[in-house]
């Protein structure tokens, strides 16, 4: 998939696939910090005086994903004359807890939601809110099927994991690839789930049959990234994202074989909880993820625990949410998705301090100063 170039360069090697064109007409500012609301607003109802009321749904409050996405809103926000009110699920999945929160919205008479939906459950609620007139876009998870919302602003989740899935094939050298696969979910299908998984057995050369489908892949084989070798898949298991169910994920792969020597993990949290299980088992394996958090993320591949992650920008998806239906609620123009995809791509960027040949990558050190910025 063709990629966009980000606008920060280090130590000679260009970030990878990093913010379109089309998002650079609509001026945005740096991250910041707040609460519940921009600075000078409230909950109540919005648009009076000039103002644009734009409710934010996360699929959490606790994920610093979602937090840093909630602060990116916040300060396009208060940049911006808009009134945000923000709402999550109590959990990763709640989807009763987003649809109260977009009927609060459609009561409350908002311009617009942006959302990170929790699964199909919402789109109903999705639709009564558009036939309201609100304009919704969701950021970071685009819904099944796509065109339930007006717009998605998200990281291209299959090429963040085709990058480190080509890091991983290259950092094999030809060697056997004994792999443990740590996803988002086992029981519902999430396009950020499969679009990681099979990014990155695409990265690494491996057939994936059907790319919207987890774990249909031959479960040995041949990878053709980097020189090619023999793989195995010994484990593909569900973390939920998170730091205790990576834990409990790879205890259950390594009870299976100790032979494992390259985990893909969906996020950080799930990489950081999968190193704790490989650590206390005592075996060595490459680990690579997705995100680019300044912690546990970036901390952990300076510090070697992670090899690779690919890191994506939710302050960017906030602001350039924000900025786009304050635009269209003053009768501007709606924005576009990328050339050649049904989203507006928000950016990645391979981030490892062992780069290989021919693969664009930041260093650690170059990412902390643009951690999901």
């Amino acid at each position: 998939m063709k990629n966009s170039t980000h606008p920060f360069r280090g130590r000679g090697r260009l970030a990878a696939g990093v913010v379109l064109a089309a998002a650079a007409s609509l001026a945005l500012s740096a991250c910041g910090g707040g609460d519940s609301a921009a600075p000078g607003s409230d909950s109540g109802n919005g648009g009076g005086g000039g103002e644009t009321a734009v409710a934010l749904i996360t699929k959490t409050s606790t994920n610093p994903f979602f937090l840093a996405m909630k602060k990116g809103a916040e300060d396009e926000a208060a940049k911006q004359n808009v009134k945000l009110t923000y709402a999550a699920g109590a959990e990763d999945g709640d989807e009763d807890g987003q649809v109260k929160a977009i009927e609060a919205a459609v009561a409350r008479g908002d311009q617009g939601i942006l959302i990170t939906p929790n699964g199909p459950g919402v789109n109903s609620a999705i639709e009564q809110a558009r036939k309201q007139g609100l304009y919704v876009i969701a950021l970071d998870t685009p819904p099944d099927p796509a065109d339930v919302v007006d717009l998605t602003i998200a990281t291209n989740n299959f090429t963040a994991g085709e990058e480190i899935g080509k890091w991983a094939a290259a950092k094999q050298d030809g060697k056997q690839a004994n792999i443990a696969l740590l996803d988002l979910y086992n029981d519902k299908v999430v396009s950020v789930d499969y679009n990681r998984d099979q990014g990155f057995l695409t990265g690494m050369g491996i057939d994936v049959k059907d790319p919207k489908k987890n774990g249909d892949e031959d479960k040995s084989g041949t990878y053709t990234g980097g020189k090619g070798g023999s793989y195995t898949i010994a484990c593909n298991e569900p973390t939920l994202g998170a730091q205790d169910q990576g834990k409990s994920a790879m205890e259950t792969c390594l009870s299976k074989t100790k032979d494992i020597n390259l985990v893909y993990t969906l996020n950080e949290p799930a990489a950081a909880g999968a190193a704790e299980a490989l650590d206390a088992a005592g075996v060595k394996a490459t680990i690579v993820s997705v995100d680019g958090g300044c912690s546990p993320g970036i901390s952990s591949v300076k510090s070697g625990v992670i090899g690779a992650t690919s890191q994506q920008y939710p302050v960017k998806m906030a602001q350039l949410g924000v900025d786009a239906i304050k635009k269209i609620a003053n009768g501007g123009e709606k924005p576009a998705v990328t050339p050649g995809l049904t989203f507006l791509d928000s950016g990645v960027a391979l981030v490892t301090d062992n780069p290989v040949d021919g693969l664009q990558s930041i260093t650690s050190d170059e990412a902390s100063k643009i951690c999901w910025g």
